[in-house]
């Protein structure tokens, strides 16, 4: 295990802060600190849970701008964009404080007028998360809020690339008043920090957030001590457009959904499958669009893409776009790119492309990056059998104003989470999760408290 991480400015490479790693004997301190503090946080009211996450809240509020800042310095994101996910998480505190004092239990009708027969619901224990680099902030307290909601102690491991935003929240939980050891912070590598979370006996829920391998890793590793797990993993999401849409709102749509955060997103549109009658003036307006958003350096006035967060990710989009290029697609926009191995930075413009077909790697493959393949289909029951084609089942958009096709749609794709006419379907009152291989459980809404709540049944006799 490496004792320091260096944290880097992803628009520039440089090194803006270093930070200490935790060793497993700091780890497992910790762990075992988090254990202990469930035997007093789980007895507290809900109403008192609830005050602190929406005092938590509050603090964040009054220092987004900080923490935007923070944000866009280690991820790269547009600072509009940092501070609307800033805004966002602390949504997801002030939704699941309420959400604390719905934990009702039942009374269940029993065989005999000698019995009662209750159930009752409480806190799973300690949670340990594991959170993405791409929402560094909003991927925290989505595990956080209904966590302590629920009454039970928090641990999280942010990614590498982006420690320095969750240092700073965690930083106001505990100024909040949550107590230091019911919300605590882990910097390492995720291969040595992982084991030690899912092989902890103090931890009873793992949650985490990334890609579709290391999520069935941890839940493998999971299983020798029989953890909770909840897992929100990769998506490859289909973004359908019928001949009835209107073009130039479906243009506007596909933008904010394709080029957030650089296309650095788990929902963000990856291909974009549009009827054959409308396929030319929509990849025509589309491409234009695409062309004239600004890259650059997320804290620069007016930058609206920001740079990729590191080589490896740059490397796999390239490698894209060339395989799609060789076997044939046109660049409508972008293709062109701005790097620096030696300084460590790396830029990809929006890139649109034409003439995908199936067999191209960008097709079959999330791209996480801001590339969009635009392909066609003639009838609806085609554009479901291709959308349904990949293990990933995270989201799918669909563009139609006729009813009938757009409630066709919903029941047929297989994906959790729908945007009809909407690219930006996410909402903290609504639940997050995939299907197939992206995921187990769902993150927000009601159903986002579920994972943390651990059912109780009682038996009265004798009355």
């Amino acid at each position: 295990m490496s004792d320091k991480i260096e944290v880097k400015n992803p628009a520039t490479g440089e090194v803006i802060a270093t930070i200490a790693a935790d060793n497993p004997k700091s780890v497992n301190a910790k762990l075992k600190a988090g254990y202990e503090a469930f035997k007093t946080f789980s007895k507290t009211t809900a109403y008192e849970r609830a005050a602190l996450l929406n005092h938590w809240a509050e603090l964040i509020l009054e220092h987004q701008e900080e923490l935007a800042t923070i944000m866009t310095k280690e991820n790269g994101k547009p600072l509009k964009e940092a501070v609307g996910e800033v805004i966002s998480t602390a949504s997801y505190l002030t939704w699941f404080a309420e959400e604390a004092k719905r934990l009702y239990g039942r009374t269940i009708p029993a065989g005999t007028n000698n019995k009662r027969l209750m159930v009752t619901r409480q806190g799973i224990g300690l949670v340990a998360a594991i959170t993405p680099w791409n929402f560094p902030a909003a991927m925290m307290t989505r595990k956080a809020g209904p966590a302590l909601a629920a009454g039970c102690t928090f641990i999280v491991k942010p990614a590498e690339d982006t420690p320095l935003t969750m240092i700073r929240l965690v930083e106001l939980a505990h100024k909040a008043g949550i107590p230091t050891d019911v919300v605590q912070i882990v910097n390492g590598r995720g291969a040595d920090i992982g084991p030690l979370f899912t092989g902890s006996p103090y931890v009873r829920k793992i949650t985490f957030t990334g890609s579709t391998p290391v999520g069935k890793l941890l839940i493998q590793q999971s299983a020798e001590t029989m953890k909770g797990v909840s897992m929100e993993l990769g998506g490859h999401a289909p973004f359908i457009v019928c001949e009835d849409a209107d073009i130039d709102y479906v243009v506007t749509q596909a933008i904010a959904s394709k080029f957030r955060n650089a296309g650095q997103t788990c929902i963000c549109a990856n291909r974009f499958l549009v009827h054959e009658a409308v396929i030319d003036e929509f990849s025509e307006k589309f491409a234009q669009a695409a062309k004239a958003l600004k890259v650059g350096n997320g804290l620069e006035e007016g930058v609206e893409v920001g740079p990729v967060i590191n080589k490896k990710g740059f490397d796999k989009i390239v490698a894209q776009i060339e395989d799609a290029k060789a076997k044939g697609a046109t660049l409508l926009a972008g293709g062109t790119t701005h790097f620096d191995n030696e300084k460590g930075f790396y830029f990809v413009n929006p890139t649109v492309l034409g003439n995908v077909t199936l067999d191209m790697k960008i097709m079959q493959e999330e791209t996480f990056g801001p590339v969009a393949p635009i392909t066609p289909f003639k009838s609806d029951e085609e554009a479901i059998e291709i959308a349904n084609s990949t293990p990933f089942g995270l989201a799918a958009y669909f563009f139609t104003d006729n009813y009938k096709r757009g409630i066709y749609f919903q029941e047929n794709l297989d994906f959790g989470i729908l945007g009809w006419n909407d690219g930006l379907p996410t909402a903290a009152q609504a639940p997050f999760g995939g299907m197939k291989e992206s995921g187990i459980g769902s993150e927000g809404g009601t159903e986002g408290i579920e994972p943390y709540l651990q059912t109780k049944y009682l038996s009265i006799a004798g009355l």
